[in-house]
């Protein structure tokens, strides 16, 4: 667990338009101050500071990974609470499917795969997936907490998040919104409507949003036969 929660974390950094965000978001996320991952790691302060604030330049592979080390050798020092609640475990039951891809599509080879409507104008499809999530959105607001928030990503956050059973769609993007974690495409499918409110979310985050009318059991089939 250890492994691939370092591995995701440091992804995301790397993945992120904005490095020190993200840093500042999973910092966060660990409950450790500026000044104790700072102690950690032997530096000053206000080197974590610039980092999170942009005033430097965007830390490199070897920083990234010294961050994230410092971040969960300080959780195990402290029990692991972080490490726990970001255990993998067993599929939660709200996933639907989820697959990695042995070779990547654009977005834009995804959403025309899927019958895809963009719902985010402007917002470009020029980014690579690496596999999909279906997930059973009511399931998911019934069940689905932070312990568990993880397991949707599989191996990589460079892909379709899929929503069944969407009524307006606000739900899932305050969601993807809130963690620091996030997808590279998200799909309504079937919403029976999606609202502004959902689309403004994801525009803030550059997320394109689409929807697609194929059913579940189709939707399924066609991805699950994709390599």
């Amino acid at each position: 667990m250890r492994e691939q929660l370092r591995e995701k974390i440091a992804g995301e950094i790397v993945l992120s338009v904005d490095a020190g965000k993200t840093i500042r978001k999973w910092r966060e996320e660990f409950g450790i101050s500026q000044q104790d991952l700072a102690r950690h790691l032997e530096v000053s302060p206000s080197v974590i500071s610039d980092y999170e604030s942009g005033r430097r330049k965007s830390p490199g592979i070897v920083i990234i990974r010294r961050i994230v080390d410092g971040l969960i050798e300080l959780d195990e020092e402290r029990g692991g609470k972080v490490l726990k609640k970001y255990d993998m475990g067993e599929k939660s039951d709200c996933i639907i499917s989820i697959k990695e891809f042995k070779s990547s599509l654009t977005a834009a080879e995804f959403v025309k795969l899927i019958e895809g409507e963009p719902l985010t104008k402007g917002i470009s499809l020029d980014r690579d997936i690496h596999g999909f999530t279906i997930i059973d959105s009511m399931k998911a607001i019934m069940a689905l907490g932070s312990m568990d928030y993880l397991k949707i990503y599989g191996w990589s956050s460079e892909r379709a998040l899929i929503f069944t059973g969407v009524k307006f769609g606000r739900s899932p993007m305050i969601a993807i919104r809130a963690h620091p974690l996030k997808p590279a495409l998200v799909v309504y499918q079937r919403p029976e409507h999606v609202d502004d409110l959902a689309v403004r979310l994801a525009s803030l985050e550059n997320l394109p949003l689409v929807k697609t009318q194929m059913g579940t059991a189709a939707l399924v089939e066609r991805l699950e036969h994709l390599e």
